[in-house]
């Protein structure tokens, strides 16, 4: 006779330290790799908010347009390291399926 589908599902189920720990280093990664463009956005932003409070210039475009150029180029900078980054973390997440998954 084969095995029932619950009995199946339970042997390909993980504990809840391990889905944590997944969820936690996933986490880590992403804020890891978005970091760089989004301290690159804020810190335009910033220097741009206080040169419009001083100057009392109260245009959006001034902000935006030059905030995106900077952080394409941040992006685009960074970009190896980022893919880098995703792939190593994506090997050791395969490599420690097994351990996962018993």
């Amino acid at each position: 006779m084969s095995k029932s589908p619950i009995k199946e599902i339970k042997e390909f189920a993980m504990d809840t330290q391990a889905a944590v720990d997944l969820f936690r280093t996933a986490i880590w990664v992403g804020f890891l790799i978005s970091a760089p463009v989004l301290l690159a956005g804020m810190a335009v932003g910033l220097v741009l908010g206080l040169l419009q409070a001083v100057t009392q210039i109260q245009e959006q475009s001034l902000v935006f347009v030059p905030k995106v150029a900077v952080m394409v180029i941040v992006f685009l900078l960074t970009l190896p390291w980022m893919l880098v980054q995703m792939i190593e973390y994506s090997q050791e997440l395969l490599k420690s399926m097994s351990g996962i998954i018993y």
